[in-house]
């Protein structure tokens, strides 16, 4: 079975989190895709980046609803980069690349909706959120759009959940995840992915679990994967040096 790999923030665990370099160096690791955060900046741009305020990883301080992207442009993101907003990511890394964009900022998903749209991106984007209202109002706009449910509970009500919102595919916690889980979702026709794997034993586990994939913080996860599926280095895409698992039709 394939199990595909995406870069958390790009590759946290060695590079500045949520930066054009961290994005690049995951696809240039041969990292099946990437996954960024996305929060609006107080003048309406699709600003990159996990957390709601800028102090843990610039140099600045304060929210990012309440900093203009001019002023977000001034601080320093990491090693000199500078925070983008999610259109640069696109345009950084191969158009083939797919992307799950996570949003943080329930405001944001109006504004993806409306990228997303223009300029074509539903084949290549997945959207996911911790919050059922911002992927209610991307599936509304979006029907066609493909939604992941992100949770941090595995209750009784995650199927329901997900089904509500149309997620296919919902992204848990690995320390949390057991196989009921697992078996229920996939019984109601939904799959699932973890959040992180780093070390063999991690991915053991989510191979024991059945799930199809993970984010990943380091770049040499996807070699961890090869050896431990016995997939040949030639597999890769063009370029790439590296297997790569197929697209799947929900990530």
């Amino acid at each position: 079975m394939s199990f595909f790999t995406l870069g958390h923030r790009g590759v946290m665990g060695v590079e500045p989190e949520n930066t054009v370099r961290s994005f690049v160096r995951a696809e240039r690791e041969g990292l099946d895709g990437i996954e960024l955060d996305l929060h609006l900046s107080k003048d309406g741009a699709l600003v990159v980046m996990h957390d709601a305020t800028v102090d843990r990883t610039t140099d600045g301080t304060g929210a990012i609803g309440d900093l203009t992207l001019d002023e977000l442009r001034t601080l320093d993101a990491g090693r000199g980069e500078r925070v983008p907003v999610f259109e640069e990511v696109l345009a950084a890394v191969s158009d083939q690349l797919p992307v799950q964009a996570e949003i943080k900022d329930v405001r944001a998903a109006r504004v993806l909706a409306g990228v997303l749209r223009e300029r074509r991106l539903l084949g290549r984007v997945s959207v996911l959120s911790f919050h059922d209202d911002a992927l209610r109002e991307i599936h509304a706009l979006l029907p066609e759009a493909r939604t992941v449910l992100v949770a941090g509970r595995t209750g009784g009500d995650l199927v329901e959940r997900a089904r509500a919102v149309g997620s296919r595919l919902v992204s848990l916690e690995l320390g949390k995840l057991c196989l009921d889980t697992v078996e229920e979702c996939r019984a109601a026709g939904i799959e699932v992915m973890a959040w992180t794997v780093n070390t063999p034993r991690e991915l053991a586990l989510a191979r024991a679990l059945g799930l199809v994939g993970a984010v990943t913080d380091l770049p040499g996860t996807k070699r961890m994967v090869r050896a431990a599926t016995g997939a040949n280095p030639g597999d890769g895409g063009p370029g790439r040096g590296v297997a790569t698992a197929p697209r799947h039709r929900n990530w």
